[in-house]
């Protein structure tokens, strides 16, 4: 931002410069495991849309509004991590999500779920406890 007012550059808050993270520990790399590919944003739209069937990079970029770069490297990192499989047809490429991949997804988020639900449980029987007095 060289050229800008010091006093007008506008200041980016970001998790380093709110101190999160050591300059002295490594942080683990968006490819080193699904866990950390999926803590992306967009990379989940990208495995939602992928959910039902299998789609071009020209579609998941119409249907998501991104652009077509974003989109090649957010399913890159996925491929990489084995999220999603991709095949040729002609000159297209056309990507899937695999669901032996994602199951490990399913089952850590299921362990959390099931805490809501009994968490939901003891609030509604509060409730209807304190209807009932």
């Amino acid at each position: 931002m060289r050229g800008i007012d010091e006093g007008k550059q506008k200041k980016r808050l970001t998790y380093s410069h709110m101190g999160m993270y050591s300059p002295f520990m490594a942080r683990a790399t968006t490819t080193s495991d699904v866990f950390n590919a999926v803590a992306e944003p967009r990379r989940r739209d990208i495995l939602n849309y992928l959910a039902l069937q299998e789609r071009a990079v020209g579609d998941i970029v119409d249907s998501l509004e991104m652009e077509q770069p974003s989109v090649s490297k957010h399913l890159r990192v996925l491929r990489d991590v084995g999220l999603v499989a991709v095949r040729r047809d002609g000159r297209q490429k056309l990507y899937r999500t695999n669901a032996e991949a994602i199951k490990p997804l399913h089952e850590w988020a299921g362990t959390f779920e099931r805490y809501w639900q009994r968490q939901l449980v003891r609030v509604k029987e509060r409730a209807e406890g304190k209807r009932e007095t």
